[in-house]
């Protein structure tokens, strides 16, 4: 119980604590606007999986390169970042590298506010909802040092594996990506 909390404060903080200017693309004005959204305009199909499913994508041995992004549509920081994962999915798909991006949004808001969020920014990455409350078990399965706060991000390929909990700006990330590669 005491590791849910901190985690959900650390969450909390890390999330608040950005106050760069955000891409126009993703105005931060812009996060709860998708609650109000009617639900017929949610076409998208977004897979939830509790983590014993998900596990799978942080675990493929094959000759692709994984950049799996913790996020959720309350995070300024993760908000940002989004499309420089968006830019390396499409800059790199040549060279095997596949972008999951990983919701921690409640499974309550799926319909309401995700799916609306990932259509009106045109996301075109894997999107995925971890339905999972159980963070005391899943979170160190992710990484040992992973104290929960988000955006985090795990890089790997069947080689070599790294996790980075921060927020990327596109130069870091693109840097990262090619020292897995």
């Amino acid at each position: 119980m005491k590791y849910i909390f901190l985690s959900v404060i650390v969450l909390l903080i890390s999330c608040a604590e950005s106050k760069k200017e955000e891409p126009a693309a993703f105005d931060s004005a812009l996060v709860g606007e998708t609650a109000n959204m009617p639900e017929e305009t949610a076409q998208l199909a977004i897979p939830s999986y509790n983590f014993e499913e998900f596990e799978k994508f942080l675990q493929k041995k094959n000759d692709t390169t994984y950049v799996v992004n913790f996020w959720a549509t309350w995070c300024k920081p993760c908000i940002k970042e989004l499309p420089y994962f968006e830019k390396i999915n499409a800059d790199y798909a040549d060279d095997k590298v596949k972008v999951i991006l990983v919701s921690l949004d409640f499974p309550d808001v799926l319909e309401k506010q995700v799916i609306p969020f990932v259509e009106n920014r045109g996301l075109k990455s894997q999107v995925i909802l971890l339905d999972d409350g159980d963070a005391n078990s899943w979170i160190p399965k992710v990484d040992k040092n992973w104290s929960g706060a988000i955006p985090a991000t795990v890089i790997y390929n069947k080689n070599r594996r790294k996790f980075y909990e921060k927020e990327f700006t596109y130069e870091e990330l693109e840097t990262e990506v090619k020292s897995i590669l």
